[in-house]
């Protein structure tokens, strides 16, 4: 443990595993108190016991930010116990890849819905906390997706390039309220995230690819964050982009 986030408070999205589970026990791990949000019960108290054993302070929050009212009450259930809301880590995302072309259009709501609108419902409801306070510093992740775009991953592309422009537009509205923006956008990482695809051709040609190379670990993102979170308040990391070498 050590003490460079000491009195800060932050909110992990997605926090049940892989990265966001990485950037709890990170951020808990310099200081911070953390919000632990997700669907997934018994792995949030699971995490939260964790970092409780290694002498860090966690709360868990079920809440699907999809959801704008869910959203918005996890960021006030965190500052009721807490008392602050300083950094805002909207990790949730899903992943369908697929052709556009006799898509399941549910799988394009599913990613709309989680990676753009609910990064878009969380930071609504931190912004006037961080405003109040004087600082404060959201995170967006974002992918290597959201600079390429690919046959076969052009929705989820469209979500990742929309958070692009989000983090910007955000970072230009706040940056004089002394809140800072940062996206992290990681290439191949090994989680659960390809789990999910529902499309099979597309699951197995993607997990093929995975195994090609030596992909990050959700530790490797987490380490990133908390660099850019742990920087002098003169300093806003606006962006970094994180591959595996072999990518």
């Amino acid at each position: 443990m050590s003490d460079k986030l000491h009195g800060k408070v932050a909110v992990v999205t997605g926090a049940s595993s892989g990265i966001g589970e990485a950037t709890a026990l990170a951020l808990a791990s310099v200081g911070a108190q953390v919000a632990l949000v997700a669907r997934r019960t018994d792995r949030l108290e699971a995490l939260v016991k964790r970092i409780s054993e290694s002498g860090g302070q966690a709360i868990s929050i079920v809440a699907d930010v999809a959801d704008d009212a869910q959203a918005h009450d996890m960021i006030l259930k965190t500052k009721d116990a807490f008392g602050r809301v300083d950094i805002l880590v909207n990790n949730a995302g899903v992943m369908l890849l697929g052709q556009i072309d006799g898509a399941d259009t549910e799988d394009w709501r599913r990613m709309v819905n989680t990676n753009v609108l609910g990064l878009m419902y969380a930071t609504h409801a931190a912004l006037p906390i961080m405003k109040a306070q004087g600082e404060g510093h959201i995170v967006n992740i974002s992918s290597v997706a959201g600079r390429l775009a690919q046959a076969g991953s052009g929705v989820y592309n469209a979500t990742k390039w929309a958070v692009g422009g989000f983090s910007e537009a955000l970072r230009q509205e706040v940056h004089n309220d002394k809140i800072r923006v940062t996206i992290i956008e990681p290439g191949a990482v090994a989680t659960e995230l390809t789990d999910h695809i529902t499309n099979p051709e597309a699951k197995q040609r993607v997990k093929t690819w995975v195994q090609s190379l030596t992909p990050l670990e959700s530790e490797d993102i987490a380490a990133a964050i908390v660099y850019a979170v742990t920087q002098p308040l003169r300093v806003n990391v606006n962006e970094i982009l994180i591959r595996p070498t072999d990518q």
